[in-house]
């Protein structure tokens, strides 16, 4: 077990013994006393001492400590401790958003996240207080629910709760507030989430960084694998702070139809402000939305650069697009209307694209399945931050240098052969070991057979490009 025996039969003794006192008391009084009430009142899950808090792991002043936090050729292991009651709440609040668990009753995801609980997080032998922990999720989360998979995707914030309890206030994880635990959903290797991170990272772009861990939860009946996760970090945590000079800009997780920044679609819901929240200024978008849909895109196609370029960190944006198309992402723009965010970046006043939730990458994909290279399958009308940039001689000639630039470095099909074969033996022996209800396998061969496909895919994807740049 991760969080220490000793500490944990340490409180559950001061709570058996503070119910017998209170039966005692119970039983010796004349007058009728409801015990369930009386020991709700008495036990106060506030008192309590942080005795595992040092600056180095808790507190706020301490820098992120992405070596022991992202350690990139390691699983390490989570355990997080719910206690029975506060479990099933989470339990009936996704009852009430998607049905009953197991049971398929279609529908879109829910437009409301699930709830936080207090938790205990153990790692390493220390303990984090109080954390909020929530289901987090989508469409993935409504299909593993539905589908009777526990193996859910988490959101850790570790001072969520600090207004109930003093204690935590400003509470971090090595520096971080804020963690997601990705299930790496119909991800039979258990790799894409990480592994296209990896790309976007290596291809010069702002990318979360990714580890590999174990999760074990606990709420009630001693601690259950929960399987092996991928654990991300937040933008709107530590990757502004740490990967851009300034952290004051807006930050956007754009979700819904004006996300395709399609003529006419802009709504303030669509762009949901991460930072700066109770500014209500959208200028900045509305700027992008005004120029790209300008008539000099056609007209004086310089002026029209010049000015999107005033607003749009264009080179960002296609490096970001070639990388993409690169190594195949549906679900993500130019087929989905999600799954990335814009910060605008007080360097350069400049709205910069960052990629987000990857586990759909790196495979031809579902739906339409992912774009072509020359985005002939793409309507530029529906998708023109694709579309009309593609369309531009100066920026394909751009996107073009981009591509070659991604397959001789981040995505080298000779490389990425390496990348998957030492990945895979790291993380095999937890990836075939999940137990059923908790998995998304069928057989331990399918991760094998699954690894094998990414293999195959690199050097797939190395040929379609040299044959489009020929």
């Amino acid at each position: 077990m991760a969080y220490p025996k000793e500490k944990f039969l340490l409180k559950f003794s001061v709570a058996l013994l503070l119910i017998l006192s209170l039966f005692f008391v119970a039983c010796g009084n004349d007058d009728d006393v409801d015990f369930e009430e009386e020991v709700v009142e008495e036990v106060d899950d506030t008192d309590f001492i942080a005795a595992d808090w040092t600056t180095e792991t808790h507190s706020n002043d301490a820098d992120p400590n992405f070596d022991e936090v992202f350690e990139d050729n390691a699983v390490k292991r989570l355990d997080i401790v719910i206690t029975p009651t506060r479990w099933q709440s989470m339990l009936d609040d996704m009852t009430s958003l998607y049905g009953t668990f197991g049971t398929r009753s279609g529908g879109s995801f829910s437009d409301d996240n699930p709830i936080f609980v207090p938790a205990e997080v153990f790692y390493e032998g220390t303990e984090w207080y109080r954390v909020g922990v929530r289901f987090k999720g989508n469409s993935s989360l409504q299909s593993t629910w539905q589908s009777g998979n526990l193996k859910l995707s988490f959101k850790l914030d570790f001072d969520e709760f600090e207004d109930d309890y003093p204690q935590i206030k400003n509470q971090r994880f090595y520096g971080f507030k804020k963690l997601s635990l990705k299930n790496n959903y119909d991800d039979k290797s258990m790799l894409r989430e990480k592994v296209a991170a990896d790309v976007f990272k290596n291809a010069g772009l702002a990318s979360s960084h990714t580890a590999f861990y174990t999760v074990y939860v606990d709420h009630g009946d001693g601690p259950t694998y929960f399987g092996l996760y991928t654990l991300v970090e937040e933008v709107d945590d530590t990757l502004i702070d740490t990967q851009f000079d300034d952290n004051d800009g807006n930050l956007y997780q754009p979700d819904g139809d004006g996300a395709s920044f399609a003529a006419g679609t802009f709504s303030e819901s669509v762009f949901v402000k991460d930072t700066n929240e109770d500014d209500a200024d959208w200028s900045d978008i509305q700027s992008l939305f005004t120029i790209l849909h300008d008539d000099t895109r056609t007209s004086d196609p310089a002026a029209w650069r010049a000015n999107l370029e005033a607003v749009f960190d264009t080179d960002v944006f296609l490096k970001y697009l070639a990388t993409n198309t690169v190594i195949q992402n549906w679900d993500t723009y130019g087929r989905m209307t999600h799954n990335y965010f814009l910060y605008n970046n007080p360097d350069n006043n400049l709205l910069t694209w960052i990629p987000w939730d990857n586990n759909e990458a790196l495979q031809d994909g579902k739906m339409q399945g992912s774009l072509e290279l020359d985005f002939s399958d793409l309507s530029a009308a529906e998708w023109p931050l694709i579309g009309y940039l593609y369309a531009d001689e100066t920026y394909k000639a751009k996107y073009d240098a981009y591509m070659k630039e991604v397959v001789d470095g981040a995505f080298n099909a000779t490389t990425m052969q390496t990348i998957y074969t030492n990945y895979a033996a790291l993380i095999e022996s937890y990836a075939t070991t999940e137990i059923s209800g908790h998995t998304f396998l069928n057989s331990s061969s399918e991760f094998q057979t699954a690894v094998n496909q990414l293999k195959s895919h690199a050097t797939q994807r190395a040929s379609a490009v040299s044959a489009y740049l020929r």
